[in-house]
């Protein structure tokens, strides 16, 4: 019963860190074009103080959610079943 609750907030801190990542990446693609938008003198236009569509806005938010899931779920059998995070490849 102890591993069931385990594994879920084990797998929901993964998700978390999945959507800080794409906070992360939305930034930085944003701020990558912004950076071509003003170098190549284009018009940005404006969504709620963001200058990226919402509908890419929403894709990368649960890219990092569906992502943070499966990495969870990853690395929960790396680490509480396969148990090989502490040996080194001989």
């Amino acid at each position: 019963m102890m591993v069931n609750w385990k594994k879920k907030v084990y797998v929901a801190f993964s998700i978390l860190l999945g959507i800080l990542l794409s906070l992360l990446a939305h930034a930085g693609i944003e701020a990558l074009y912004l950076g071509w938008a003003d170098a190549n003198n284009q018009v940005v236009t404006w969504y709620g103080g963001c200058s990226l569509h919402p509908f890419i806005q929403a894709a990368i938010f649960v890219l990092g959610a569906v992502g943070g899931f499966f990495l969870g779920l990853w690395w929960w059998r790396i680490v509480y079943i396969e148990k090989r995070h502490w040996h080194k490849n001989k």
